[in-house]
C-alpha cells in the first residue's frame, strides 16, 4: 500500500492523471475493457485485485470464489497498466472487519441487496477505501453490474470524493451471455440455460415501446422458458433505481437475476419504455 501511495504521489507531482480499474480478479475481457478504456483516459493506470470478504454474507461463495492472480498478471500484460494492486485481506483490514463502513442505504437493500444483505455497505466500504489509497482521478466500471454502479455514483456526489466514475458497457459472448467471473462454474447445460438473463432483456427491450406491462410479460415469458431459478425481474428508473410506475415512459433499467445450477448471475439493459 505504501508503495503505490508513493509512485501515485511521484507521477502526481510531475501531473500525471491516474485511472483506477477496481476488480475481485479472476479477469475476462469484460475486465480488460475497463482497463483499455482507463488508459484512454489517464497516464497512469492502476488494477486493484482484491476479494472483498465484507462483501459476502454467511453462506456465500467467499472461499470459492476464483483467485487467479497469475493468470490475471498475465492477462493484463501489454495493455498499459502501471501497477497491479492486490492486497492481502490482513493489508487492507489490518485491524479485522472494518468497524466504519459506508452505508447503501434504501436502494442498497433492493434487489441485489436482498438476496445478499450487507453486500452493498462492504463493497462501498472497500471502493472507499480503494479510492483514498490509489488518489484516482477517475476510475472505471462495468455497466453489468447496474446496481453498484448507481451506488457508487451517489456515494461520490453524497461524499463530495473527488473523483469521475466512467461506465463501460456490458461485454457479452457472441450468443449474448453477459461475461462474468462465475461463468466458469457453469455446466455446458447450465451455459445454455443461462442465456434466459440476456433473452429476457432482448423480450424486454423489443416490447418497451408497449410499455410497462408488456416488458414485464414478454420478459417473464422469456425467461421463464429455460430450467433456472429466478430471483426477480424488475424495470426501475435510472435516477432512482427504484421500481418505475406502471404508467412510466422514458429512459429505464431492467435488472435480472437467477441461479443457474449452483451459480447466481445479474444481468441487465436500459430500454426506453413508450
Amino acid at each position: 500500500m505504501a508503495e503505490l501511495r508513493s509512485l501515485v504521489a511521484e507521477r502526481r507531482a510531475a501531473g500525471a492523471t491516474v485511472a483506477l480499474v477496481p476488480t475481485m480478479g479472476a479477469l475476462h475481457d469484460g475486465h480488460l475493457a475497463l482497463v483499455r478504456r482507463a488508459r484512454e483516459l489517464a497516464d497512469v493506470v492502476i488494477v486493484s485485485i482484491f476479494v472483498n470478504p465484507l462483501q459476502f454474507g454467511p453462506g456465500e461463495d467467499l472461499d470459492r470464489y476464483p483467485r487467479t492472480l497469475d493468470a490475471d498478471l498475465a492477462a493484463l500484460d501489454g495493455l498499459g497498466v502501471t501497477a497491479v494492486f492486490a492486497p492481502s485481506v490482513s493489508e487492507m483490514y489490518p485491524d479485522g472487519p472494518s468497524s466504519t463502513r459506508v452505508v447503501a442505504g434504501g436502494v442498497g437493500s433492493l434487489y441485489e441487496g436482498a438476496s445478499r444483505p450487507g453486500h452493498f455497505d462492504g463493497m462501498l466500504t472497500v471502493v472507499a477505501k480503494l479510492f483514498h489509497i490509489s488518489r484516482a482521478d477517475v476510475a472505471c466500471f462495468g455497466q453489468k453490474d447496474a446496481q453498484q454502479v448507481f451506488l457508487v455514483e451517489r456515494m461520490v456526489r453524497d461524499l463530495d470524493v473527488p473523483i469521475a466514475i466512467d461506465v463501460v458497457p456490458t461485454v457479452r459472448e457472441a450468443d449474448g451471455l453477459a461475461l462474468s467471473s462465475r461463468n466458469r462454474f457453469l455446466s455446458a447445460d447450465d451455459r445454455r440455460a443461462a442465456l434466459a438473463l440476456s433473452e429476457a432483456l432482448a423480450a424486454a427491450a423489443e416490447a418497451a415501446p408497449q410499455g410497462l406491462a408488456e416488458v414485464l410479460a414478454e420478459a417473464d415469458a422469456a425467461f421463464g422458458a429455460h430450467e433456472v431459478q429466478p430471483d426477480y425481474l424488475v424495470v426501475v428508473d435510472p435516477a432512482t433505481f427504484l421500481p418505475v410506475e406502471s404508467d412510466a415512459s422514458g429512459d429505464a433499467i431492467v435488472l435480472v437475476a437467477a441461479r443457474v445450477g449452483a451459480t447466481r448471475l445479474i444481468d441487465n439493459a436500459r430500454i426506453t419504455l413508450g
